[in-house]
């Protein structure tokens, strides 16, 4: 597919020498993310950061989407829990690349759902993966809101088109999560409704 060799070279990059996050929100999102991930969900979100907003601080619970957070604090978890060693940091890092491989999966669905044929899909696929818009949005290190909120917007509109099609409330459920994952992970979302 393409976009396992689109993302490679970025990855090989924070793999051989370092792995570091990007830019001033993603430093943000690392910082709660970490929180998050050794405090839990209720201390999370009745959090004051004093750090962010200063002299003034945040209440954290009330002015954040907490998709990303919540979908890297949940993988390090599941990562724990097998025993598999990684820091949250690198979990942060790398979870752009990851979930752009999940877009260009979700672009191939919904290109294939949309026209029936496999091969819509998979310029769908293509596309998506070398687009540069979303590229610049998930290599390794951009740990911002875009890089699980495109997937599921993708997903969303997938799941959607799928459900219509089929008439099934079980598509028509997985939709209703998606979609509530993508509110949860994306402020955009306000100017695309």
């Amino acid at each position: 597919t393409p976009k396992p060799s689109s993302a490679s070279s970025d990855v090989y990059k924070r793999q051989r020498y370092e792995s570091i996050i990007h830019e001033f929100d993603p430093w943000f999102n690392f910082r709660t993310t970490k929180m998050l991930a050794k405090e839990g969900f209720y201390k999370f979100f009745n959090w004051f950061d004093s750090e962010s907003w200063y002299p003034l601080g945040r209440v954290i619970g009330g002015t954040i989407y907490p998709g990303i957070m919540s979908t890297a604090a949940t993988l390090y978890w599941i990562c724990q829990k097998l025993l598999i060693p990684i820091d949250i940091r690198n979990v942060c890092v790398f979870l752009a690349p990851l979930f752009s491989g999940f877009t260009s999966l979700a672009a191939y669905f919904l290109g294939s759902e949309v026209t029936g044929k496999s091969h819509t899909g998979l310029f769908a696929a293509f596309f998506i993966s070398v687009v540069p818009s979303y590229m610049s949005r998930s290599v390794a290190g951009s740990y911002d809101n875009e890089a699980v909120s495109i997937f599921a917007l993708v997903l969303t509109f997938y799941l959607f088109i799928k459900s219509v099609n089929t008439g099934s409330i079980v598509w028509s459920v997985g939709c209703a999560f998606s979609y509530f994952y993508m509110v949860a992970s994306w402020g955009c979302l306000l100017y695309t409704s």
